[in-house]
């Protein structure tokens, strides 16, 4: 199947996606680590959360221009993410994974998009930084307004509760339990 080609904000749309899902994501998406949710639990979202991306991410930015974009740890925001899919947030961007907790609150309302850990540089070439929220967080924890140009990412928890990572866990479970029986 085609990559889907997607642009923010997100709409319904996202909600016929699968877990597997190729997608190439267009348009503004806004970088998060755990400081800056912190920071928008208290003082509110700085940006219009209707339809928006959240990149787990702590880009290195020089005069302006992202050199260096990688996914952080999505786990980390586990007990974060409720609060900002509840303010209209379609997705998230990260690695790793998100827990069960996620998964549910994303039933319904939003995916998790996987990109893959060591492709920083991949990343920026597909990224032009356009804005900053929360400077005074320092780099890596500010809130970056980035546009994406066809960043490719596939869907690794979708709207129904299909989730790749737990798919794997189970089969890499079962594929264990086969080996250890047959000693």
């Amino acid at each position: 199947m085609a990559p889907v080609e997607l642009t923010t904000p997100l709409g319904e749309v996202i909600l016929s996606l699968r877990a597997g899902d190729r997608v190439f994501l267009s348009g503004t998406v806004y970088t998060a680590r755990d400081e800056a949710h912190v920071r928008m639990q208290k003082e509110g979202i700085p940006f219009d959360p209707n339809g928006a991306v959240i990149y787990h991410c702590g880009p290195v930015v020089q005069d302006g221009r992202i050199l260096a974009a990688g996914p952080t740890t999505s786990a980390r925001m586990n007990n974060l993410a409720g609060f900002v899919l509840d303010a209209g947030v379609r997705a998230f961007i990260g690695k790793g994974g998100m827990a069960e907790n996620v998964r549910e609150e994303l039933r319904g309302r939003g995916v998790y998009f996987a990109f893959t850990g060591g492709c920083a540089a991949l990343a920026a070439a597909k990224m032009t930084c356009t804005g900053v929220f929360f400077e005074d967080l320092g780099m890596a924890e500010a809130v970056w307004v980035l546009e994406l140009d066809r960043l490719p990412l596939t869907v690794a928890i979708d709207a129904v509760g299909g989730d790749l990572y737990e798919t794997a866990r189970n089969r890499a479970g079962a594929c264990c339990d086969r080996i250890l029986n047959r000693r």
